[in-house]
């Protein structure tokens, strides 16, 4: 009895830390998305803050601690106009802010009084109006703040004094008035406010923004002694200097030469085999310069393009993101040499790659048919929402109209071929590859409708950046195993549970969190879908596109390896090869029958009857659009 409650605290303590962890994640992606959503990105250097997203960690320009939470926000001379979003102040765990060099304008919110953890604030060098909060006194471990040269304007708050911490605080150029406060930072810099250090104002502001010294004051000692010398030193030093920035100049552009050429792979160290190098300029004329209409997809690992070489051949350019997070040049390069060998009719091939030294490319076959999820009518509707914002609208509707329902037999065939190419992956594959994402968007039809994995690789080619942290989780929500959400270490049974959601997907027609809930809200198939198949109501869970004309049998059978692929606890989940083996038939019976009765201690409670996904991922704003487009189609 001890023991059991003992386990049951234990347990209950884990979960509920789980819980909080991942409803601090989510509640960072909320406030930086609202973020994003009002400032103007010319450039599109937040183009993957994705709502879709788990892990904000992976995003550019956002920094996380060690223990998974966001601290810092790195958006300077970014180009960026727009507002501040009061989102802000969810960010409890930021400490550092840089926006300067950028054209934001508006007030500097409220809220940002709410950060507590917060030691630098740089939002210089825009065109930010209105005073400056007072609840920045609340900042009580505030040490940098920079707001000079914008048009703030009213007295600085007396707040301000408060804030013991501070070592610099530069207000200058600015329409500042009022009486100063008496700040304790050392430097502090008020010039260019004309209401405060106009002619007819009593301030010193000369004394009261001290420079620190560009020499020390023993330098200056005996200077009448060593005039002479000095001059010599002059003289000498200034052609010595010359003639080093000159060989440094041209060593600078011999190097950016080098850097701006291809890097290849050392042919005697790396077994190139079939992979091609395409240059850069290749591909970039082979999608008409990154054209969005040519855009294909948008994932957790970068964008793709669909792509005409000069020959005419079709093809599918990855174009990865965080190019410069990825690592070392021979990692790249012995990375996509190993995703090269897993050859099997059931992956997506790869072709060839281009590294320069601002960009990693990938090339792949073009899929004719599409991915599953742009055959799914219920997915299909997003697809047609998410591309209608990238004005893609009609590049979507040219390649959709006509396309005919995947019938029932073509449904079963997509899961069996994609099983077969995750039992490569897992069991066939030296090393081993786990993909992390199998879901709907990753799972491509060539032209004879055969399943074909895509994205298998990437996630191997970027593991090794996210090595030391154990936190981060790629993937969908809803797609996502709960010990992945919990503990950030993924493992073959992850893939497995990503794969119970595709079958569902392949057999509802919808995404996998959106099923059986009103027009305005949104559900996890999964849950639905249990409590439909204990209710006996299949009838309910199958596409309305396919109306009668399934396999009732096989209906039921597809069911129950789904629900038996997204068990709880990883231990009662089958391995792939078994899971393809009940898909054509055997074992299903017993490996059921053995589900029914677990009554492993360990795992009781995980595994309880009205234990829902949906406790892992809370249900919340980001549950609406909780589906991101990967993988080469």
């Amino acid at each position: 009895m001890v023991r059991s409650a003992v386990f049951k605290a234990v347990f209950l303590c884990l979960f509920l830390t789980t819980k909080i962890k991942i409803l601090s994640l989510m509640i960072a992606v909320v406030a930086l998305i609202a973020i994003k959503n009002v400032l103007e990105d010319p450039y599109n250097v937040l183009e993957n803050w994705d709502a879709n997203s788990v892990d904000p960690c992976s995003w550019r320009m956002v920094t996380c601690s060690p223990d998974g939470y966001v601290s810092a926000l790195g958006l300077s001379s970014m180009s960026l106009s727009g507002t501040l979003s009061p989102g802000i102040g969810n960010l409890t765990n930021l400490q550092s802010m840089l926006l300067q060099n950028n054209d934001i304008t508006g007030p500097i919110p409220v809220v940002i009084g709410k950060l507590e953890k917060l030691q630098t604030l740089d939002l210089s060098n825009n065109k930010l109006t209105g005073e400056i909060p007072s609840s920045l006194g609340d900042l009580m471990n505030l040490n940098y703040l920079r707001l000079n040269n914008n048009s703030l304007t009213g007295p600085i708050p007396d707040s301000v004094s408060k804030v013991e911490s501070l070592t610099l605080v530069d207000l200058s150029f600015n329409n500042l008035s009022g009486p100063l406060p008496k700040v304790s930072a050392r430097t502090f810099k008020i010039v260019g406010n004309p209401l405060i250090c106009g002619l007819a104002s009593q301030n010193n502001c000369s004394v009261v923004y001290p420079e620190p010294l560009s020499f020390p004051p023993d330098a200056i000692k005996d200077k009448s002694k060593s005039g002479a010398k000095h001059h010599v030193a002059v003289a000498f030093g200034a052609s010595l200097g010359g003639a080093f920035l000159l060989i440094a100049t041209g060593l600078l552009v011999w190097w950016r030469y080098r850097q701006n050429q291809l890097i290849f792979f050392d042919v005697n160290e790396v077994r190139l085999g079939h992979l091609r190098r395409y240059t850069f300029k290749e591909l970039r004329a082979a999608t008409n310069y990154f054209n969005t209409k040519n855009i294909l997809g948008k994932g957790g690992f970068g964008i793709v393009y669909k792509g005409r070489l000069k020959n005419g051949t079709l093809v599918a350019v990855k174009r990865l993101k965080d190019y410069n997070a990825i690592g070392g040049e021979i990692q790249f390069q012995t990375e996509v040499e190993l995703i090269s060998l897993a050859v099997h009719r059931n992956l997506l091939r790869l072709w060839g790659f281009c590294s320069t030294e601002n960009e990693r490319l990938l090339v792949y076959p073009y899929m004719l048919n599409g991915s599953v999820a742009s055959r799914l009518k219920g997915q299909e509707i997003l697809l047609y929402n998410i591309l209608h914002s990238l004005s893609l609208r009609i590049f979507f509707l040219d390649n959709v109209q006509g396309r005919p329902v995947l019938d029932w037999s073509r449904r079963k065939r997509i899961a069996l071929g994609t099983a077969r190419g995750l039992v490569y992956l897992h069991e066939q594959c030296d090393p081993k590859i786990i993909h992390r994402d199998v879901k709907a968007a990753n799972i491509l039809l060539d032209e004879d409708f055969e399943a074909v994995v895509g994205d298998f690789g990437l996630a191997k080619l970027l593991d090794h950046r996210d090595s030391h942290v154990t936190t981060a989780v790629c993937g969908t929500v809803g797609h996502i195993a709960p010990e992945y959400l919990s503990t950030g270490q993924s493992s073959e049974k992850t893939d497995v549970f990503g794969f119970g959601i595709l079958l569902l997907e392949l057999i509802t027609g919808h995404k996998a969190v959106d099923f059986g809930r009103g027009t305005n809200q949104k559900g996890v198939i999964l849950d639905s879908v249990k409590e439909l198949h204990q209710e006996g109501k299949l009838n309910l869970i199958v596409d309305k596109d396919l109306k009668s004309d399934y396999d009732k049998i096989e209906l039921e059978e597809m069911v129950k390896v789904a629900l038996l692929c997204t068990r709880f606890n990883p231990l009662h989940r089958p391995k792939m090869s078994e899971v393809l083996r009940m898909l054509e038939g055997d074992g299903l019976a017993e490996k059921w029958e053995q589900s029914q009765n677990v009554d492993t201690p360990r795992y009781k409670s995980f595994e309880h009857p009205l234990q829902r996904y949906s406790d892992f991922i809370e249900e919340s704003s980001l549950i609406v659009e909780a589906m991101e487009l990967s993988g080469p189609r």
